[in-house]
């Protein structure tokens, strides 16, 4: 199309009634636009939309031309100064409203590749047309807000500080690009916050405001690795949205423990379990804004209102939350005086599934320094427990922990309470007398009995040995409470009795086992003399075997081998422990 031709279609444009111009025209503007950048003539075009001929055409249909001015400023060319230039012009003509709808479907299936850069070249565009919008301006910032997020939470989040620091996908750069975006919102809340009458669009403005702390808190900051004496760029985007909350208020008490949220946000996201539980840790770890919370809340009362915080935290299979929850769980318990935490709060839901996903991180984590942590965060909480309640704590984790590890950490610390109550001052009915017979029976029994497995609950019935030899050496206190010495015995007679049944039955079989594999040895070791002198012999062979064992011979012969050294350590426990029987029957005849 040449020049005269594109004169003839603008002077149309500008004798036609606002009101009569057609869809196909606006396409036409749109694409006159991209030929123009196309074809590196984005002088012109600029010259087009500045002069004061054009201000009405530009008012009316200039929207359109946002898309294609945006997507060449992307590119970063020579001509993205004409680009900024023009975009610049239409946003202070074009209709706000329209310019926004325009903008914000712009955000809309971006190339992953392209997902930072779009974001950092709208956000500048995007809050210019949201000031100028004088109704509704608090639904038009959630709409970008939300468009803007939706696109960010498709990036991966940085977790090392390495990674931080190269931010390849420029989500660093994006955080700190948002909160720029909100600041001049943000003022606008706070003058208004001494203010007595506020309308419905201030509240709509703090709800907004509200909505984008906590997805924040959710996406990306419960991912990222967080550090006070690292203050990364996500640390100080963490602390600009603290303070953004501190800013638009309700206060952060209100927000973590007693729901607010739904007050002044009614979506899900806002109310997302994964945003106040980052908040907590956020507050409570890293300590960030921390001399803004009240100081009346007991710890107890902290830790009560933060057990839901920390069981959304350790249910989680992430990394990032666990550390987060196990950090969290550390902190509030802390502060709680040892030996003051009543049984009844172990009625509490929240209090019965945190030893639980304790349990799964112990049990099921595959990461080394997360699985330490949790074995502290556990002995921590059990120091924190009256006597009472460790004792029902104990009782249910027998029950519920079906994992010997745990259950030998478990029978550790009754060993501890038993200890710790035969001192003087420190008697009690719970680790003393006939409720320690109870809580006995749980811990001298097998789980199949005759039929268990060894090697699996060996850690268990090693400390259950242990445990009882402790307490057979510790008779004198036990011969004090009627019944318990006796019962005690009687116990340990049924316990001992099922024991050697399942020892000499599981030393059978491993020594069968051994047997076999030192005979399957000496089979494969002629065969492979054989399959030198023969290549036909070789290959018969191959074909005859096709089952590969799991374990290597030497593994498998190290394994049994293990397995029958730990029968021997099983039964020289018994033998000392009957030994210890004997001597004591000896002094009391």
């Amino acid at each position: 199309m040449n020049e005269d031709q594109v004169n003839y279609i603008i002077q149309g444009w500008r004798d036609k009634p606002q009101g009569d111009l057609q869809p196909e025209d606006y396409q036409q503007f749109k694409d006159f636009g991209s030929a123009c950048l196309t074809g590196d003539k984005s002088a012109q075009l600029l010259t087009f939309l500045q002069d004061k001929k054009n201000q009405g055409l530009v008012k009316t249909m200039g929207c359109v031309l946002i898309e294609p001015l945006v997507k060449e400023e992307l590119k970063k060319g020579k001509s993205l100064d004409h680009c900024q230039a023009a975009i610049t012009h239409l946003t202070g003509t074009c209709s706000p409203n329209e310019l926004l709808h325009s903008l914000v479907g712009l955000t809309e299936d971006i190339n992953p590749v392209a997902i930072s850069d779009t974001i950092i070249a709208l956000i500048p565009h995007l809050q210019t047309v949201l000031l100028q919008l004088k109704d509704r301006k608090a639904a038009g910032l959630g709409l970008a807000l939300s468009a803007l997020q939706k696109q960010l939470s498709r990036l991966p989040v940085p977790y090392t500080q390495q990674q931080e620091e190269a931010d390849e996908y420029g989500v660093c750069r994006c955080c700190n690009a948002l909160v720029a975006f909100t600041r001049p919102f943000m003022e606008e809340v706070k003058s208004k916050n001494g203010n007595c009458v506020t309308n419905s669009e201030d509240e709509e403005m703090r709800t907004e405001l509200l909505k984008f702390c906590m997805w924040s808190l959710s996406e990306p900051l419960l991912e990222a690795e967080l550090n006070q004496d690292r203050q990364t760029s996500l640390w100080l985007f963490a602390t600009k949205i603290m303070v953004l909350l501190l800013a638009i208020q309700p206060p952060l008490s209100e927000l973590l423990f007693f729901n607010s949220v739904k007050k002044w946000a009614q979506t899900d996201s806002t109310q997302s379990k994964e945003s106040r539980a980052c908040l907590a840790y956020l507050l409570f770890v890293q300590l960030i804004c921390i001399d803004s919370f009240p100081a009346v809340f007991s710890p107890v009362f902290v830790l009560q209102c933060n057990m839901e915080n920390i069981n959304q935290l350790l249910s989680s299979k992430k990394e990032s939350h666990l550390l987060k929850g196990l950090a969290l769980s550390a902190k509030s318990l802390e502060n709680v005086q040892d030996n003051s935490l009543p049984v009844s709060l172990l009625e509490l839901r929240s209090f019965s599934s945190m030893p639980q996903n304790l349990r799964q991180v112990l049990t099921d984590c595959p990461i080394k320094h997360l699985r330490e942590s949790g074995l502290k965060v556990l002995q921590l909480f059990i120091n924190k427990l009256d006597t009472e309640a460790k004792y029902k704590f104990f009782r249910y984790m027998l029950k519920t922990s079906n994992h010997a590890g745990v259950e030998s950490y478990i029978i550790k610390n009754i060993r501890d309470q038993v200890e710790f109550s035969m001192q003087p001052g420190n008697a009690n009915k719970w680790f003393l007398g006939e409720d320690l017979l109870s809580l006995l029976g749980q811990v001298l029994c097998l789980p199949q009995e005759a039929n268990s497995d060894l090697l699996t609950n060996m850690d268990k019935i090693m400390e259950s040995l242990n445990l009882l030899r402790y307490l057979l050496l510790r008779d004198k206190e036990l011969k004090n409470k009627t019944g318990v010495w006796e019962e005690l015995c009687r116990i340990k007679d049924e316990y001992l009795k099922m024991l050697r049944v399942c020892v000499s039955i599981s030393r059978g079989y491993y020594s069968a086992e051994l047997k076999a594999l030192r005979e399957d040895q000496k089979l494969k070791a002629k065969e492979a003399r054989d399959a030198a002198r023969s290549a036909r012999l070789v290959k018969s062979l191959a074909v005859r075997h096709e089952k590969v064992p799991d374990m290597s011979s030497e593994v498998q012969n190290q394994v049994l081998q293990s397995a029958l050294v730990t029968f021997d350590l099983m039964e020289s426990l018994i033998f000392r422990i009957e030994e210890i029987t004997e001597e004591k029957l000896k002094v009391y005849r």
